[in-house]
């Protein structure tokens, strides 16, 4: 990333800082906040827009910004950043009209609401990164789409696993690899553990109970591996992923003998991750290399005698790595991870206990369902219902401990974005 420092230092020098609205004000907002506040030159976040206001003051008290202003109108938003002031609103639709802001983070956590701020910000012609996976990874093609006609940026997030393994994926091919398969690597996967039994680590750690549980239950790694997938062109070998369990402490640079080879060197590749290999969090890449005098000095650097050989990052940096992305995009308008094209892979979704007709199903990380990742055209085939949309539907049928939810089994609530959003993104990708 030495050309985005460099490039920040020189607005900072100028004194033309990036100016930021961010919306959502939660665990990762905060430390955003403090990232871009303290430590981030050339970049200023300028307002914050939250519904529940508290938390923006909060997030911005977090960072050491006492009493920012309140704002309710344009007007008083343009005059705060002029003043250099930090302003706070519950109307994220200021931040996005506002011709003081150049590039809107959305980190909300949630998909629906999510949607209306990324699709409103490209309408308005701004740049937008998003730091959610699960919203990418339920309609990223069509918002992409949207983005590209407007004529700017949509992205998601450095510092999560999709932007750690882009950036690897980058650097792999730059070299002459060929990638066969991209890798997470995980601590834990349980797919029932839920927010009751993940209280106590959230407690510690101060985050979202359901937030942590969908790292726990399979469910977030399934989005970022879609999102990854639909940024490679690459697949998944089976439904739900490989996702091979190795002892504790073994090093990933041993990756290769955990997957069959032939699926490996089928085309394109596939997504994957394996828990308990070390380092974790990391992301990791296979690849081969099909030149003899190449594979001869790769041995001579340590990276064995081939056909596959291991890179790897041992570490991602979630909010430490955004403002990267959000330079990236206003500067040089380079997403870090989007869609080739239409999504090669979704997040279905699945009963993490017997659920019963009537019910209305919880959310990602919550009690009564999980995530697994499946190949596009299966799920349109067996019609599987998308965990990015089952939240509030209400269930039609009675559906058994670990069997796969389907559109048939739901009925959607009335007029939601997402919905239509996922509708469009099937009827123009898959025709």
């Amino acid at each position: 990333m030495i050309i985005v420092d460099k490039a920040l230092e020189k607005l900072e020098k100028e004194g033309k800082p990036i100016r930021v609205g961010m919306v959502g004000a939660g665990f990762m907002a905060q430390g955003i906040a403090n990232q871009i506040i303290n430590y981030t030159k050339g970049m200023r976040l300028s307002a914050i827009a939250n519904r529940t206001l508290s938390k923006a003051i909060t997030t911005y008290e977090y960072a050491g910004v006492a009493d920012p202003k309140l704002i309710e109108k344009n007007s008083q938003l343009s005059d705060a950043i002029n003043a250099g002031k930090y302003a706070v609103t519950d109307n994220a639709m200021l931040l996005i009209d506002s011709s003081e802001i150049d590039v809107i983070l959305e980190v909300t956590g949630s998909i629906e609401y999510g949607a209306h701020i990324v699709l409103n910000t490209i309408k308005n012609k701004k740049q937008v990164v998003t730091m959610s996976a699960e919203l990418d990874g339920t309609i990223g093609p069509i918002l992409k789409k949207y983005a590209d006609d407007a004529g700017v940026v949509y992205t998601v997030a450095d510092g999560d696993q999709p932007g750690a393994t882009q950036n690897l994926f980058s650097f792999v091919t730059g070299i002459g690899v060929k990638p066969v398969l991209c890798g997470n690597i995980k601590g834990l996967h349980d797919p029932y553990r839920n927010p009751t039994t993940q209280e106590g680590y959230a407690k510690k750690w101060g985050q979202n109970p359901s937030m942590v549980t969908s790292f726990a239950d399979g469910s977030k790694i399934s989005f970022e591996q879609a999102v990854t997938a639909n940024a490679t062109g690459m697949r998944v070998g089976k439904r739900g992923m490989y996702g091979p369990t190795v002892k504790v402490g073994t090093s990933v640079m041993e990756a290769d003998k955990w997957y069959a080879h032939e699926v490996l060197l089928k085309d394109g590749g596939i997504v994957d991750y394996v828990v308990g290999a070390f380092p974790s969090p990391g992301v990791f890449i296979l690849g081969t290399y099909d030149d003899p005098k190449q594979n001869h000095y790769l041995n001579l650097y340590k990276l064995g005698e081939g056909p596959f050989y291991c890179f790897y990052v041992p570490y991602h940096l979630c909010h430490f790595e955004v403002p990267n992305s959000i330079a990236r995009a206003v500067i040089f308008k380079d997403p870090t991870v989007v869609a080739l094209e239409g999504p090669l892979v979704e997040v279905i979704t699945v009963a993490k206990t017997d659920l019963k007709k009537g019910q209305a199903i919880d959310g990602i990380g919550c009690y009564m369902t999980y995530g697994l990742c499946e190949n596009s055209d299966i799920a349109r085939k067996e019609k599987l219902l998308p965990m990015g949309l089952a939240v509030d539907c209400i269930l039609k049928n009675d559906v058994e401990k670990d069997a796969v939810l389907t559109f048939e089994d739901v009925e959607f609530p009335v007029d939601r974005l997402s919905d239509r959003l996922w509708k469009e993104q099937s009827e123009y990708f898959f025709k």
